[in-house]
């Protein structure tokens, strides 16, 4: 065991207006399988990319343990696995390569195999278990289970609790309970550690939050009942004090003996006065640090239109074919007004290819897609590697209406000084809400949204899962995450 070591740490990137971290400090335990989990922009991957070594920063940061970051870059793609199982783990022993795979349901075939020629999701398990056979190792894992299926997602989750010492970024609940015992949250204005899952950490922070709210209305309330009482007594004081002689020798009292008598009594009412307000001073005080780090998050709205139609879509014996291999066929499902459609199946069967051929790509096909031509259609799909330049000419290249665009990602937790910046400088959570604030923008009968969550952190996950809930809207989606599927009652067509 060992420790990594924080010491006030600063870091922010190059024309930005604020820093990411600013002097922070705390340790991690390298036997630790510890999660991270903040909202997307907050600094993770950069945190990770910084224990990298790969940029500068004022701190310090201090372990004894060799960082591995995961995705792992493989340089020459058409290497055999087992040639890049030599480069990544050199002392690794056959059988140990071996018996990681079979954790992962990886069959040892894929160790002859080009690297290029593996799936999405056997390259994420191939990788895993090379690095976690380095020696010395301690790894960080960025968003391991983008683009694995339900079962692929499961599978990475119990290979992981069996083992120790990594970082993960996960924004799947389900997957952070699985295997974590500690989490790290970067907060709104600081970074806090706790012992546990995702679910008792999520627990123990609604009851900060609710504790923090009661005692914010208490003392409002007590700071106006203390402001009202200061003033009675400070109007009172006056009074007496206009009583004293030489006041108004016309309407007081000449008598000099009570003079001191009512001096006395004016200085105590006076002193009472102050120290009510000393007291207004220390609530505000107090006040002031509750609630800094309560995340808010507002209500999201769908346009969605009226079909004339219960039925919006048929799919029909449909047939998917890549030149000689057939990727999925026999495929039927509808999609009525008002449902949820979720396809489910392992990567690779053909869902990204039926909805691509729904939206009207030149996919390779026999059977039949039945839909109205007046049907409109919003997409997401899952790349946005192409997407670039600033949040206004977005905007305008999608027709959309920028008011409406910048509005909603102010209630996806952008900030006015993110509509400035280029959108190839944003997060990959960032670029993935602003591709669902469009689809948000746009009236449609149907919402198609291809892996919609990949890389969104967990508020924003709730805030879709409220929209959909209320506003009912019909959507084809493929999404693998269990808990956000069975949250919005998502009806699953199984390949």
């Amino acid at each position: 065991m060992s420790v990594i070591n924080v010491e006030s740490l600063t870091f922010g990137y190059d024309g930005s207006a604020d820093n990411i971290f600013e002097n922070v400090s705390f340790r991690i335990d390298t036997d630790w399988k510890l999660g991270f989990t903040g909202r997307n922009g907050r600094g993770k991957t950069t945190f990770m990319k910084l224990l990298m070594g790969e940029h500068e920063y004022s701190g310090k940061i201090t372990s004894n343990v060799e960082f591995e970051y995961f995705p792992f870059p493989v340089a020459d793609e058409n290497m055999l696995v087992v040639y890049l199982a030599e480069e990544i783990c050199p002392n690794a022993e056959n059988w140990e390569i071996a018996r990681e795979l079979s954790l992962l349901q990886v069959n040892d075939d894929v160790l002859y195999r080009p690297y290029a020629t593996l799936s999405g999701g056997e390259k994420t398990k191939v990788m895993l278990a090379m690095l976690f056979l380095r020696e010395n190792c301690f790894l960080l894992i960025d968003e391991p289970t983008n683009h694995l299926d339900m079962n692929g997602r499961e599978i990475v989750s119990r290979y992981l609790k069996r083992k120790k010492g990594f970082i993960l970024i996960s924004h799947d609940r389900a997957v952070l309970d699985e295997c974590i015992d500690h989490v790290l949250s970067i907060n709104r204005t600081n970074i806090e550690i706790e012992q546990g899952n995702y679910s008792s950490w999520e627990r123990n922070k609604a009851a900060r939050d609710n504790f923090e709210m009661v005692q914010n209305e208490r003392l409002k309330k007590e700071i106006r009942n203390l402001e009202a009482a200061a003033r009675r007594v400070a109007e009172h004081s006056e009074r007496i004090e206009r009583t004293k002689i030489g006041f108004d020798p016309t309407k007081t009292e000449k008598s000099i003996s009570r003079r001191c008598s009512v001096a006395r009594k004016s200085k105590k009412l006076m002193n009472r006065s102050k120290s009510m307000e000393n007291r207004i001073e220390a609530d505000i005080e107090e006040k002031s640090g509750l609630l800094r780090n309560i995340e808010t998050t507002a209500a999201l709205k769908l346009p969605v239109l009226k079909f004339h139609s219960k039925k919006l879509l048929s799919v029909q014996n449909l047939s998917v074919r890549f030149d000689d291999r057939i990727v999925c066929s026999g495929i039927f499902f509808d999609v009525n007004e008002g449902e949820i459609i979720a396809l489910s199946g392992r990567n690779g069967c053909g869902k990204t290819s039926i909805i691509r051929l729904i939206c009207g790509d030149d996919i390779p096909h026999t059977g039949e897609v039945i839909m109205n031509r007046q049907l409109k259609i919003s997409r997401i799909t899952q790349d946005f590697s192409e997407i670039s330049g600033n949040l206004t000419d977005y905007a305008y290249s999608h027709g959309l209406d920028e008011s409406l665009f910048k509005a909603i990602l102010r209630k996806l937790d952008f900030s006015r000084e993110q509509f400035e910046k280029d959108i190839s400088d944003f997060s990959d959570g960032q670029k993935k809400k602003v591709m669902i604030a469009a689809s948000l923008c746009t009236p449609a009968h149907l919402y198609i949204w291809d892996e919609p969550l990949n890389y969104l952190d967990v508020y924003s996950r709730r805030q879709l899962e409220k929209l959909l809930v209320s506003c009912k809207p019909t959507m084809l989606i493929v999404e693998h995450d269990r808990t956000f599927c069975e949250t919005v009652n998502a009806k699953y067509y199984q390949f």
